[in-house]
């Protein structure tokens, strides 16, 4: 909230009322003077930070394209995974792109599938199968679905055709609609092969 024309000697309220100073409690006013210099302090960081990414990722992409340039060719930006060392492999960075992905409807038509297998299994009891499955297709908080445990179902061994067409029509329903490109630096430890991840976000530190 701008504080920037609220008259001196007041205070102003969640509810956007001006309210003289002698009628807010002082630990009120101490409350409000404490929040408002930490929220300065962390939009400080996060400004440090947002530049501090920025840097990293143009003289990554930019080292990358001149040591491709000693090889004749032309890269055209950062694409992928890249691992730099210091020299003396003190510290290593990396930059990973991972992609964010969905599935269409042909899931659904999965889905229907496999649950005409569990349905069918069910009477001959193959609960490790089931669990599986029901556990793959549950949602978190968000409503989202698991991707890695969706995928991780064409790793069974089943030779049912049903299933069969099932892992065939999850694997075509997967779609990508973004990439990330997140970058992690690390310090050896001591003289041991050891790398320890420099922390860059405020949970880790």
């Amino acid at each position: 909230m701008d504080q920037t024309t609220v008259p001196t000697g007041y205070m102003r309220n969640a509810q956007g009322h001006l309210v003289p100073l002698e009628l807010v409690k002082p630990i009120d006013q101490e409350r409000d003077r404490l929040v408002r210099e930490l929220a300065a302090l962390a939009k400080d960081l996060n400004a440090r930070l947002v530049a501090g990414k920025s840097k990293m990722f143009g003289d990554v992409a930019a080292f990358v394209e001149i040591s491709a340039e000693q090889y004749g060719v032309k890269r055209g930006g950062l694409k992928g995974n890249v691992t730099l060392s210091t020299y003396d492999g003190a510290y290593k960075l990396q930059i990973a792109t991972a992609e964010n992905v969905t599935f269409d409807e042909r899931l659904q038509a999965a889905k229907t599938l496999i649950d005409e297998c569990i349905n069918e299994w069910a009477k001959d009891s193959r609960p490790e199968i089931m669990v599986l499955v029901q556990q793959a297709f549950q949602t978190d908080k968000e409503g989202n679905l698991n991707v890695g445990r969706i995928l991780g179902l064409r790793r069974l061994e089943i030779t049912d055709h049903r299933w069969q067409e099932a892992m065939k029509a999850i694997g075509e329903s997967v779609q990508v609609i973004g990439t990330k490109q997140y970058v992690r630096l690390y310090e050896r430890v001591g003289g041991t092969d050891r790398y320890a991840p420099i922390a860059l976000d405020m949970v880790a530190v």
